[in-house]
């Protein structure tokens, strides 16, 4: 039962409000002045839930009263209850931090309303979110039961993302779950029958390797001063997460969806983007900038030079700037050096989630911490709210620069180990595999034994590439039941789900202060 305190000097005159309120299930203690509400607050400390305080009382005022209230018990919500509507009084109100402000007379229901509000918002809140997705639940799964375009599978993800941040501490999470799994099923055995015709049609979704080409280049060419922002392993949900703290200085010019190309791993899909070639082009034409799987050194050590071939192929003569940011100092340093910045592009890499997920599965203290999807996705947010890349972008929005934010992949929990056989040197990602005489049993694995037709090379002429799908990751017949239990309910990404695959291309204004 909650319990209200309610201090007025006429206390007398509101028993008709104090009979109302319990008819309602409520317990009311009253005090008539300050002194005997902070007595009672003293002795019923964990039991109140609200007080309802009125400002004009003879001996120790409302407010008077308000601050020793908030100094012995600071998290009750304190509701000021006052004749004044003078400016002043409804200021210093506030700053003492009151949860609301009632100008007498008031009536029942409004005390009933603020009851709701202060009270029980959270579970009337929850009750009919939980409501909405049970309306909404046949909806998605009509969606995921009849997509046969990439739009459509986009807008699966928006929605499923929708449920997954209202959702968060519900009930129906595992009914949320199970709907995910369905779609990501239907998703992978969809991309299975068109992923390869792309590459032999002009009509496919935008990729990875048409990034720069379809929102940095009309910027360019509109004359506006561009910083591409790429964030690693940013899924769309985590975008959705620090939206709100983006848009406190910038505006959302458009907000669209790509798809990763696969594997869905840096070395593949971020140099795609910042080369515009598939990874067999860059290769083929520029082998001294590509890395193969096998190799010792970083696969991305070659970006800024990727982005000059792109700019040289299609004959602009843009100047850049490129940062990589791995360390919060280094970031600092890229934002003391964003006011002399005097090109019209400027690209910064942010591999901070990037380093979040490898040192979640490495660490026994960040699997605690983040240790489903809402841990995640708020770890996400702490990390941008308290480091310099929040303070990076809203720079970058007092000094003018539009901004593009988006990744190279996505990532996903992986859940469910299958054993695959393979040669010595394939490579170690436990979401792909790429070498010679690939042997999986698992049904639920995605193949490409021609990788040269989907724009992948071939290490040797009888590699292949095997992609999980869901939430399964590869583990090898040796010591099996250590890398299942090792790797389970960790992020990874490099496979086929919506999570890794589709991802946030957001193109951003500046405000104008």
């Amino acid at each position: 039962m909650s319990q209200i305190l309610w201090v007025d000097d006429e206390i007398d005159l509101l028993q008709p409000y104090i009979i109302y309120l319990k008819e309602k299930g409520y317990e009311v203690l009253t005090a008539s002045n300050g002194e005997d509400a902070l007595e009672a607050i003293s002795s019923q400390l964990s039991a109140i839930s609200i007080v309802f305080l009125d400002e004009n009382m003879p001996g120790m005022t409302g407010l008077e009263t308000l601050q020793e209230i908030k100094r012995i018990h600071p998290e009750v919500p304190v509701v000021m209850i006052t004749k004044s509507e003078e400016e002043h009084i409804m200021e210093q109100a506030i700053g003492e931090k009151i949860a609301d402000y009632l100008i007498k007379p008031v009536n029942p229901s409004q005390i009933l309303l603020c009851l709701k509000k202060h009270l029980h918002q959270q579970a009337i809140v929850a009750e009919q979110t939980q409501q909405n997705y049970r309306q909404e639940w046949s909806d998605i799964s009509y969606m995921i039961d009849t997509a046969t375009t990439i739009e459509e599978w986009q807008a699966v993800e928006r929605a499923l993302s929708k449920w997954d941040l209202e959702l968060e501490n519900s009930a129906m999470r595992p009914l949320l779950e199970d709907q995910r799994t369905q779609a990501n099923t239907a998703f992978a055995k969809w991309l299975a029958k068109n992923y390869e015709n792309w590459f032999a049609s002009e009509q496919r979704p935008i990729m990875s390797q048409d990034v720069m080409k379809h929102s940095v280049f009309p910027l360019l060419d509109k004359g506006e001063k561009v910083l591409l922002c790429v964030i690693d392993n940013f899924r769309y949900d985590q975008w959705k997460t620090i939206q709100p703290l983006i848009s406190e200085f910038y505006t959302i010019r458009t907000e669209e969806q790509y798809t990763s190309i696969l594997p869905t791993a840096t070395q593949y899909a971020r140099n795609a983007i910042f080369s515009g070639l598939m990874p067999l082009q860059i290769q083929q034409m520029f082998p001294q900038y590509w890395v193969e799987e096998g190799d010792e050194e970083s696969k991305n050590q070659y970006e800024k030079e990727l982005v000059q071939t792109l700019l040289d192929r299609y004959r602009r003569r843009e100047s850049f700037s490129y940062w990589k940011v791995n360390e919060s100092d280094f970031c600092e340093r890229v934002i003391a050096q964003l006011k002399g910045v005097q090109t019209p592009l400027n690209i910064v890499v942010l591999n901070f989630i990037d380093m979040l997920s490898h040192s979640r599965t490495e660490s026994k203290m960040m699997r605690e911490l983040a240790n489903d999807e809402a841990a995640y996705r708020s770890l996400t947010l702490s990390w941008f709210k308290h480091s310099p890349t929040y303070e990076l972008l809203r720079r970058a929005a007092e000094l003018g620069f539009t901004l593009v934010l988006t990744t190279d992949h996505g990532t996903t929990r992986v859940k469910n180990a299958v054993q695959i056989i393979a040669d010595k040197n394939t490579n170690t990602n436990i979401r792909y595999k790429v070498g010679k005489a690939l042997n999986c049993s698992s049904k639920n694995v995605f193949t490409i034994e021609q990788p040269k037709r989907v724009g992948l090379p071939c290490p040797n002429i009888s590699s292949s590439y095997a992609f999980c799908t869901g939430s399964d990751f590869f583990a090898y017949p040796n010591q099996f039941n250590y890398y299942a239990q090792y790797y389970r309910n960790t992020f990874q990404h490099g496979g086929i789900s919506l999570e890794e695959m589709i991802i946030p291309l957001v193109t951003l204004t500046p405000k104008r202060n």
